[in-house]
Parts: C-alpha cells; structure tokens; sequence
C-alpha cells in the first residue's frame, strides 16, 4: 500500500503571513536562527500575528546551520516547560528542521534521539501541539515534507530524521521572505531544490501523485533559478513555488544516494547542503542512469535539451546542471571546493560506510555496494566521469 502525504493547508502568495492571526490556541513557541529573520522584520511580524490571535509568544532563537542534537534536546526541553499547542518556526531548512525534532521530544520526552532516527517509527505527534512553518529559503521545503536534518557533531554524522507525522499541518510560503536571500544562498537552495526533483523523479518511492510534481519543479528551476541569483524579483517568486512542489514530490517519492552522499560529506567537510548536492548530483546521474536512464532523458526531453539518443539526452541534462554550477560558481569537484587529497584520502572509508547506511540510499533507483559508493566519491573528488 502506498501512501501521499501533504500538510493540511498550504498558504501562498503576497500577505501570507497574515494567515497567523486565524490559528486557535493558547500558546505558540516560536523557533527562529539568525538575526535575518528579524532584521528584515518578519520576526516582529509573525510575533504580532500570533499575539492578534489571542496567544502567549515565547521566542527560540539562535538555531545554528546544521542544527545539533543539543539544540534539539534543549529547545525540547524550553517547550516541556512553556508548553505550547502551537509550534511556529520560521526560516530556513535549519530552524524549520530543528524544531520538528523539538516537536518529538516534548510530546515524548522518553524518547530517545537514537529512536528517533529509526525511519518512520516516531510516536503519533499532535498530542500536545500543531506545527506551522514559514521558510525564507527557497531550496530545503522542509515547510511540506516529513523529514528533519540533525547533526551528531560528536560522531560527525548527519541524520535524516524521517515520518510522516513530522508533515507540518500548516504551511506559509509568503514570496517576501525568499527575496532577502543573497547571491550564494539562492545557488546552493535552488540546486537543492532541483536536486530534490529529480531525485524525486527517479526514485524507487515515485508514484503517479509525485511525478507531475517534481516534473513541474524541475521545469521552473530550469526557467527560474539564474534569473533568480541575479535577483529577478518575479523568478524568486517562482523559485519559493517550485522548491515547495519539489518538497511535496520528494517527501513522498523518496530521494537518493546525492542526498545521502551530501548528508555524510556536510557533517565531515563542512560543505553547505545545497552545493554539495549541486557537486554530487551530475556524477549519481551518470552512475544510476544504468537502471533509470528513460526517467532522466524524459526529463532531458520536458526541458527541451539537445539530444536523441538516451545516452544524448542523459549527457545533456548532466551538462545542464554542470553548467548552471558554473554560472553560479558552484565547485564542480570536492577537490575544487578545497577538500584536501590528504582530507579525503582520510575520511573516504569513513564517508562511504555512513552514505550506505544514510535513510535515503534504499530509495536510490540503482542498488550501490560501499565500494561503488567510495568509486562514486573518487569520482566526484577528481571529476573523472562515473563508468561502472
């Protein structure tokens, strides 16, 4: 039995925010990171709202990029003690990803973060509190799907928390906040995105409901995400839209050994998501398009790419989204974004085990061994192209 799960209300458009003052209830936490949020006024805005609606507001501020489990376990703990029915978090992939986990461990505080990671075993959430989130990202969609990022900087391993019930009830995709992002961070989020949609595309979990989504996805990014980090007011608009399709896609269909690959390398090297996966996503391509090739030269196809051959159209989409890592100046290599030989001579074993064990290997189309992972590594350090 398959199963396609969305939040129940997703909010778009101008204004969005303002859907704040219709929740119902007593008391709404609210789990923010940096200072931008607030800079540009959103916080207030979102405090404000809340207040309309008749709450108390008590502020979680300060999530860091790569959430940490200690951030995690303390919030949790912030709530147990407030005791909020509404969680609201906005921001990017990390405060939003960061307070589902919290969620977790103040409707359970028994519960233990190696539980946790077990995927889709979480107790039944909604117990004591709904979720809301607002992303000011355009890349993670975190705001409609059921997975939370969480770092174990001790064991440096980053862990893919994964359950429906972590499908927030609402989301606010207000176009406003994506046009505070700079230059780099609308690269590395919108080849998240994309990412996202062609994993989703390929992945064991699509489905009838997935496909169009992540095919729409793929075709705005396409059409956006350049026009987009050169700050295009109307394609930023497009770009918040098309992350969260590709959200609503992936959440259900399931995503791949990029996703795992980037998850490993991230908690190791210190390589920000989105461009790890922009760095990883040609060489996974060349290596899955064995057992998937139709699926990428369909998507060659819908964007129009040069080609007739399979092989053609395989090669076209990979020179696509090479190319855009240019334009971008995204690194094309491990070795190019400054990862040492010495560096990854060292971890390479280490990196390979834990991608293999990563939630999103067993969704890959093509199965892959730990010694064809640490080949695909090899590849993606020196560029050489994926053959086996």
């Amino acid at each position: 039995m398959a199963r396609f799960t969305l939040p129940r209300d997703i909010y778009f458009g101008e204004n969005t925010l303002e859907v704040l003052k219709e929740l119902k209830g007593k008391r709404a936490v609210v789990v923010v990171g940096g200072g931008s949020m607030k800079k540009f006024g959103f916080l207030d805005k979102v405090e404000s709202y809340l207040k309309e609606a008749g709450m108390e507001v008590k502020l979680i501020e300060g999530v860091e990029p790569d959430p940490s489990v200690e951030t995690v376990m303390n919030g949790a703990k912030l709530m147990r003690e407030f005791e909020p029915d509404w969680i609201v978090s906005i921001g990017g992939g990390s405060p939003i990803d960061a307070a589902k986990a919290m969620w977790i461990f103040y409707e359970y505080p028994e519960f233990t973060f190696e539980q946790a990671v077990v995927p889709f075993g979480l107790p039944e959430l909604r117990q004591k509190a709904r979720f809301a989130a607002i992303p000011s990202t355009s890349g993670t969609a975190t705001e409609v799907t059921a997975f939370s990022v969480i770092t174990d900087y001790k064991a440096k391993i980053k862990y893919p928390l994964a359950d429906f019930n972590l499908t927030p009830d609402v989301a606010i995709i207000d176009p406003a906040l994506a046009q505070t992002m700079p230059a780099k961070l609308t690269a590395h989020t919108g080849m998240d995105a994309l990412t996202h949609a062609i994993e989703a595309y390929v992945a064991s979990a699509r489905s009838h409901f997935s496909d169009p989504l992540a095919m729409q996805a793929i075709v705005m990014v396409k059409e956006n995400l350049l026009k987009s980090y050169e700050s295009d007011k109307n394609s930023r608009n497009e770009m918040h839209i098309a992350q969260c399709l590709a959200g609503m896609a992936f959440s259900n269909a399931l995503l791949g050994i990029t996703h795992s690959m980037a998850h490993k390398t991230g908690a190791v090297f210190h390589i920000p998501h989105g461009c790890a996966n922009a760095i990883f996503l040609p060489y996974v391509i060349q290596f899955n398009s064995k057992a998937c090739g139709d699926r990428y030269a369909a998507i060659a196809k819908t964007l129009g790419l040069a080609g007739t051959t399979e092989e053609e159209l395989v090669d076209a989409l990979i020179d696509m989204i090479q190319d855009m890592n240019k334009k971008m100046d995204i690194p094309l290599t491990l070795k190019e974004y400054g990862v040492t030989e010495e560096d990854f001579k060292a971890n390479i074993d280490f990196i390979a085990e834990n991608a293999i064990e990563d939630a999103c290997t067993g969704s890959n189309p093509r199965t892959i061994t730990a010694e064809e992972m640490k080949k695909v590594f090899e590849c993606s350090f020196t560029g050489e192209k994926v053959t086996f």
